[in-house]
C-alpha cells in the first residue's frame, strides 16, 4: 500500500453486532501505514427498532415491509452516529475519506444452495445525511466467492496484532464469538503481508458468546445484560445441561464455519431447557455461560498447546467469563486487546474502519483459508455521497 501524503488518513468505521447492544462509530487514522484511534462513540438503538430487529432474524410475517423500514431506520441511526462522533472529535466531515459500514445482520445463512447473508442499514441514507462516501456490504462479494463471508477481522487481526515472539489468538466474544489464530509471523498492512498471512492464519466462529445470556436474562429479569457475569456467578453450572448443550453439531464441524442467531438464539435455547426444567433460573445463566467459555476454549487448545489470547468485545468486560475462561486455558496467558494497543470495546469498529481503507487503496481484505473463498478479493462497495 502507498503511504499518503496527505497529514492525515481518516477512515470511519460503524459496527452493529450480532448482540444488537448499540451502534458503535470510530473515527481512525491511517497515515503512515498505521491506524490511530482518533474517537469513538456509541448510539443506542432504541427499544422500538430493536424489538422490530429481533423480528427479522427468524423467520415471521411481514418480512419485507419490516425489512424495508428498518433498512432506512438503521441508516438513519448509523447516520446519526457518525454526525455526533465528528461533532464530538471536532472533525469537519470534508476531512473524512470514507465510512466503512458492517450494517446490521439480520439473517446469516452461508451453507445453503445459494447461500447468503444480509446486512441492512441503508448506505445511502448514510451517505445523504452525512455527506460522506460510504463503503459497505463487505460480506457478500466473499459469499458469491462460495465463502462464508465471516468472520472478516482475521485478516485486520493479522495486520495489527501477528506477533513473531508467540503465537497469538485475538478471540472477539460479542454475540457470537470467533477465534483468530495467528502463529509466529510478523504482521503488515501491505497487500502481500496479508496475502502472504493466509496460510498461516486460522478463523472461525467458535459459537455463541454473549447472545443466550443476554436472551436468557432479558427473558427472566429485563435486563439487556448480565453485568460482570454476576448473575451466573451466583449460580451452579449443570454439567449434564451442558454436555447437551455442546452436543450441537456445530461445534464438531470443521472450519470455515461461521455461524449466528440462526443457529444459536432463544427458541433453540428453550427447546434445549425441556428436559432440565428442574434447574433453578441461575443455574441455567451460569451452565449459559460455562457453554460459551468451554466452546472458546475447546477450539483454542485444539490449536496450539500455549500462547497468548487477547479478549475483545463485550465479552472481555465478564469478569466471571473471563476468570472461568482462564481456568479452561491453563497454558496460555489471557488478557484483553488493551494490553497490545487496542481497547477491546472498538476493535471490530477499527477493523471495519480498516476494511473501507483497503478497499479505497483496492487492496483485498478477505483471507480464503477462514472464509473459504476461492479468492482474495476487494470487499465491499462504494456508494457517493
Amino acid at each position: 500500500m502507498t503511504a499518503p501524503t496527505n497529514k492525515h488518513h481518516y477512515f470511519i468505521g460503524l459496527m452493529s453486532g450480532t448482540s444488537m447492544d448499540g451502534i458503535d462509530a470510530v473515527l481512525v487514522d491511517f497515515a503512515d501505514n498505521k491506524s490511530q484511534l482518533v474517537a469513538s462513540h456509541t448510539v443506542d438503538i432504541p427499544q422500538h427498532i430493536l424489538n422490530q430487529l429481533h423480528r427479522l432474524c427468524s423467520p415471521n410475517t411481514d418480512e419485507i415491509n419490516i425489512m424495508g423500514r428498518m433498512d432506512r431506520a438503521m441508516g438513519l441511526l448509523f447516520a446519526q452516529a457518525i454526525n455526533e462522533l465528528l461533532a464530538k472529535a471536532k472533525i469537519d466531515k470534508t476531512d473524512i475519506i470514507a465510512i466503512g459500514s458492517h450494517g446490521q445482520t439480520i439473517r446469516h445463512m452461508p451453507n445453503l444452495e445459494h447461500g447468503f447473508t444480509l446486512q441492512i442499514g441503508d448506505p445511502e441514507t448514510i451517505a445523504v445525511e452525512t455527506g460522506i462516501n460510504v463503503i459497505a456490504d463487505f460480506r457478500r462479494k466473499d459469499v458469491a466467492l462460495g465463502g462464508q463471508g465471516a468472520p472478516l477481522v482475521p485478516a485486520f487481526h493479522h495486520a495489527m496484532f501477528a506477533d513473531n515472539k508467540a503465537p497469538r489468538v485475538i478471540l472477539n466474544i460479542g454475540g457470537i464469538a470467533n477465534i483468530t489464530y495467528l502463529p509466529n509471523s510478523s504482521g503488515s498492512q501491505s497487500d502481500n503481508a496479508v496475502q502472504n498471512s493466509d496460510e498461516q492464519v486460522i478463523g472461525f466462529d467458535t459459537g455463541p458468546g454473549n447472545t443466550l445470556m443476554d436472551a436468557f436474562i432479558l427473558q427472566e429479569q429485563q435486563l439487556p445484560f448480565d453485568e460482570s457475569g454476576k448473575w451466573a456467578a451466583s449460580g451452579t453450572t449443570d454439567d449434564d445441561f451442558l454436555q447437551h448443550l455442546l452436543s450441537h453439531p456445530y461445534f464438531a464441524m470443521t472450519y470455515p464455519k461461521s455461524t449466528g442467531r440462526e443457529l444459536f438464539n432463544q427458541a433453540w435455547l428453550e427447546q434445549q431447557k425441556a428436559n432440565f426444567s428442574h434447574l433453578n433460573l441461575a443455574d441455567i445463566q451460569s451452565t449459559l455461560l460455562d457453554l460459551t467459555c468451554h466452546s472458546i476454549a475447546n477450539d483454542i487448545n485444539s490449536l496450539s498447546d500455549k500462547g497468548n489470547v487477547f479478549v475483545c468485545g463485550g465479552g472481555a468486560f465478564n469478569k466471571t467469563l473471563m476468570e472461568r475462561l482462564s481456568l479452561l486455558l491453563p497454558n496460555w496467558t489471557l488478557s484483553t486487546t488493551s494490553n497490545i494497543g487496542m481497547d477491546p470495546k472498538w476493535v471490530e469498529g477499527i477493523a471495519f474502519a480498516w476494511l473501507a481503507m483497503r478497499n479505497h487503496h483496492g487492496l483485498s481484505g478477505n483471507l480464503p483459508v477462514v472464509t473459504g473463498a476461492s479468492r482474495f478479493a476487494v470487499l465491499g462497495s462504494l456508494y457517493r455521497a
